[in-house]
């Protein structure tokens, strides 16, 4: 599935992923491909993501490598949207 990871000041990600888990206000969740639609605002926490995951230099320093090997981006809240297999998450 393709994910983009904006903010206010850039797009931060743009590429195929496996999957991205997201702190919901519900508590976390994880998406992979053929999940069903989704909108949801996203509070404080980390987004996951699950993949070979190649970063652009000038934003490589906000995200981070998990135990698990996820790549890791913080954020203070958002929202997210999925269709068709296209992750859009506007982060703080």
């Amino acid at each position: 599935m393709y994910l983009e990871i904006v903010s206010p000041e850039a797009t931060l990600f743009a590429g195929e992923v496996t999957s991205v888990t997201v702190p919901g206000i519900n508590g976390e969740f994880q998406m992979f491909k053929d999940h069903a639609p989704i909108v949801s605002l996203l509070q404080e926490g980390k987004v996951k993501i699950a993949g070979n995951v190649t970063l652009e230099k000038a934003h490589a320093s906000k995200f981070s490598k998990d135990s698990d090997g996820n790549t890791v981006l913080p954020i203070t809240s958002g929202t997210i949207e999925l269709k068709n297999n296209k992750v859009i998450v506007l982060a703080d």
